[in-house]
């Protein structure tokens, strides 16, 4: 176990390289590029920073808050929060508005062709117009996604990742939200197996991201002085806001919305977060009702069309005193097809895990017009798969007999039924089933397998479920938006349905055909995506039918048991494969064995509160770190709290692991400062601390601790290390005084905020809460920094702007309560300090993965 600290170390002490497992990889930074099936979390994505930085610029902002303010700075949070919901549903009505006609469009050309060259013989030339159309609208949707990648898929695992704290690049940019919608109305215009309403939960949380802040960093001109919510603990808050919206706005269900919010994403929850969730999901699902209402049925404020998809009404025919929408004996069957959506789910999960692979190791590295090729790819195999099946598959049914065992009571059914109905093929007043259900939006479809009895043969059902189950496993991953509900939902419902027809048919079952196919639609959807709670109430909400819930639970509680019996969810399968350090909601039991001081990092990189510019350039240039804890070292008292060498002992402990590690990075100090452009800033790191090789048979570690060994130059203005001192001297206890962030840091260099060495601190320029959060959240990088402006002499004293009162835990906390407080508070770091206020380590999110943590355990074992 006491291998060694650093990768270094391990190669110097251990010859186990070649029998680590993956986890142990993960712990030591390294990668195995020879194990495809293992992907480990990237250590590149940053925690979002939910915690208060309560330094003096905040304490001055807060001091001059009164109630009055108070009262405003919540009125204009409500206002925002209304104005997300209203803009995301008028992106959902932009969107489907779209889609419709461009859809519309798209069958009525193809549709007239067939009816034509049915009779003049004429069929590739129809063929080749439906290929043109659904090739030119994925190629435009292609493009959109490689002009901003990440808004390929559906969005949701990554959303889901930044409501969980992680700060993925560019996933809520103003000009991600323009490929997305643009891009995804495409997609579903251009005939994939995708949904839209997916992608909607993404672009809503892309308006909850961006409206609060006023500015936009693709359009610079669009700023405007707005300091309020600039923090990733406001932001993260109404990005919550926007994704309920946008679930609202897709499926009609304001409470199902909060609910996904709550569920799927967010780590941290109150009450006031709760209420403003909901009233942002209302004011999309109302808003998007209006306008869609006012549009179709030109009856504005009649409030018809709650959602995107709409599951229609649910009811027996007037009269048919035996017919009942589920019965006690149903529920049996439900569980069966529970069983049966699970493993469906799981298959679909898996083939589509392998193919996501497949393309990071094939396509992806390859020129981006790689993935355009294989998208258009996928479009002509659809298209074809589509048009033949209709062609060939598809069975001639009697078209009086549909209308009129129809079972819904509106008046309209025939006007209805004859306007989705396609004859492709068909003649003496039949229709083509087949071409029925692929020939129409998707949403027709859905609706038809819900509500007309008596329309689709089994045979057709069960062609219908095995093309859509690998064609729509296939299509998701590819570089278009694309949404995975709607794909789910018409392959469960084919299933419910073929299920009813059977029940029927064979044993002369009274049941309605329209619940089979809902629970099949739930059962499927359930094994694909394992939601409950939040499914629940979005499919109960979207049928209108409170009568549904109980088998609707049931249902899905039984896909989602069935299915993680075999493995995770489709998000969790795509967070896994983009390296995303996810969270869960809580740890093993197992993991109590381990403390904070077994996964914590202990190879601290310290600032001092008054450290010279050098020395902060030098870190900030060496070193990837987002946080530096802000330590004195214990030299005049240490007698007087220690006792006997006990803390000493246990600080080298901590400390001697990271010898070698901290001499590497000095010597990359020394190269990064003579590149400064001050001749003084030049000479300060000589060759002093050259390491050299260590001789045949001589403990390398004992030799760098007996070396003199200088690891942090000219930190402190006054106390620098000397050559008299001891190991002990050198690895002292550091006392512990607050956490400073790198974007801090770097701020505090570019705003010249500095003191000369003949000069107190308190001549130091001051800034306020507002210059210390202008730039955010894009802050300077270091390297964007003209040295020739410094004046490496000079002192910054950062007291004022540190975080003096972080969060922190004891070195004999249990992994479990570090979860915990890491998890519901959102934080960044912990600073690990043992009872006598010394910091002796720190955690960060990639110290709480799965994966870290089994190889702690897994070492911790053989320690024992």
């Amino acid at each position: 176990m006491a291998c060694c600290g650093g990768c270094l170390c391990c190669h110097c002490c251990c010859n186990e390289g070649d029998i680590r497992t993956p986890e142990e990889l993960t712990i030591l930074g390294e990668t195995r590029e020879d194990d495809d099936d293992e992907i480990l979390p990237r250590k590149d994505y940053e925690s979002l920073d939910y915690d208060r930085c309560i330094n003096e610029p905040f304490l001055e902002v807060l001091e001059g808050l009164d109630n009055k303010k108070a009262r405003k700075y919540e009125a204009i949070k409500w206002i925002l929060v209304f104005a997300i919901g209203v803009s995301t549903g008028l992106t959902g009505l932009f969107v489907d508005f779209f889609v419709r006609l461009f859809t519309q469009l798209k069958f009525s050309l193809v549709g007239q062709s067939v009816e034509d060259c049915s009779e003049n013989g004429c069929l590739a030339l129809s063929l080749l117009e439906l290929l043109a159309l659904n090739m030119m609208f994925i190629f435009i949707s292609s493009v959109l996604v490689l002009i901003e990648p990440v808004a390929a898929g559906s969005g949701i695992p990554e959303i889901k990742s930044y409501l969980n704290g992680v700060k993925i690049p560019g996933i809520v940019r103003l000009r991600t939200f323009i490929c997305k919608v643009t891009g995804v109305l495409f997609a579903v215009a251009g005939g994939l197996f995708v949904g839209k309403e997916g992608p909607m939960i993404h672009s809503g949380a892309i308006v909850g991201a961006g409206l609060p802040q006023f500015q936009s960093i693709t359009f610079k001109k669009i700023r405007f002085h707005f300091p309020y919510f600039r923090s990733d603990r406001d932001k993260r808050d109404f990005v919550s806001a926007g994704a309920a919206a946008g679930v609202a706005a897709a499926f009609g269900a304001p409470i199902g919305g909060t609910l996904f919010s709550l569920e799927e994403g967010s780590s941290f929850w109150n009450q006031a977060l709760t209420w403003k969730v909901l009233f942002c999901s209302m004011s999309a699902t109302f808003t998007l009702n209006f306008f869609r209402s006012g549009i179709n049925f030109n009856k504005w404020g009649s409030f018809q069309l709650p959602g995107l998809l709409n599951f229609g009404e649910f009811k027996c025919t007037d009269g048919d005193k035996s017919c009942h929408l589920w019965t006690a004996v149903d529920l049996a069957f439900f569980v069966l097809m529970g069983v049966a959506g699970g493993l469906l789910g799981a298959l679909f999960n898996c083939i589509n895990k392998r193919l996501a692979k497949y393309r990071m190791r094939n396509v992806h590295p390859k020129a981006r017009f790689i993935r355009v090729l294989e998208s258009l790819l996928v479009c002509m195999v659809t298209t074809l798969v589509i048009f033949m099946a209709s062609v060939t598959l598809g069975e001639c049914r009697d078209l009086v007999s549909t209308i009129n065992n129809n079972t819904s009571t509106q008046g309209s059914v025939s006007e209805e039924v004859n306007s989705t109905i396609r004859r492709f093929f068909c003649y003496n007043n039949t229709y083509n089933d087949m071409a029925t259900l692929f020939f129409n939006p998707q949403e027709v479809a859905i609706h038809q397998l819900f509500h007309q009895n008596a329309t689709f043969s089994p045979v057709t059902l069960s062609l219908f479920f095995v093309l859509y189950f690998f064609l729509s496993c296939w299509t998701y991953g590819v570089s278009v938006p694309s949404g995975l509900f709607v794909p789910s939902l018409l392959c469960g419902a084919s299933l419910g349905r073929l299920v009813a027809n059977v029940l029927k048919i064979n044993f002369h079952m009274q049941i309605y055909s329209g619940t089979f196919a809902l629970i099949g639609a739930a059962a499927f959807l359930g094994g694909v995506v394992r939601m409950t709670i939040s499914l629940t109430v979005i499919l109960i909400e979207s049928t209108n039918e409170i009568t549904y819930g109980l088998p609707i639970m049931i249902t899905l509680m039984v896909a989602k048991w069935t299915g993680d019996f075999f493995n995770k969810g489709i998000y969790d399968i795509h967070i896994h494969l983009k390296g995303v350090p996810l969270l869960e909601w809580e740890t093993e039991v197992e993991m109590d064995k381990l403390t904070a001081s077994d996964i914590m990092e202990p190879n601290l990189t310290y600032v001092y509160p008054h450290t010279r510019i050098q020395s902060l350039v030098s870190i900030l240039r060496t070193t990837v770190y987002h946080a530096f804890p802000v330590v004195t070292e214990n030299r005049d008292n240490e007698k007087e709290f220690m006792k006997g060498n006990i803390l000493i002992s246990n600080n080298i402990k901590f400390k001697k692991t990271s010898v070698l590690t901290r001499a590497g990075e000095q010597r990359r100090r020394c190269q990064s400062m003579k590149s400064y452009p001050s001749s003084e800033l030049r000479n300060v790191c000589d060759e002093k601390v050259v390491v050299e090789p260590a001789e045949e048979g001589q403990d390398m570690l004992q030799q760098m601790l007996e070396r003199r060994h200088v690891p942090y130059p000219n930190l402190y203005p006054d106390q620098s290390p000397s050559e008299e001192w001891t190991m002990e001297e050198r690895f002292r206890p550091l006392t512990f005084h607050g956490l400073i962030l790198r974007s801090q840091l770097v701020n505090l260099l570019i705003r010249g905020v500095c003191y000369a060495e003949n000069q107190s601190s308190a001549s130091q320029p001051r800034l306020s809460h507002s210059e210390m959060t202008e730039d955010y959240p894009r802050f300077p990088d270091i390297h964007d920094l003209d040295l020739a402006l410094l004046n490496p002499r000079m002192i910054v004293d950062v007291t004022p702007y540190m975080n003096p009162c972080p969060n922190t835990v004891s070195p004999n906390t249990r992994v479990s309560q570090v979860f915990n407080l890491f998890r519901t508070m959102g934080l960044r770091h912990l600073p690990v300090v043992n009872a006598v206020g010394e910091i002796v380590g720190i955690i960060t999110r990639h110290n709480l993965t799965h994966e870290f943590l089994v190889a702690k355990l897994r070492q911790h074992y053989i320690t024992i």
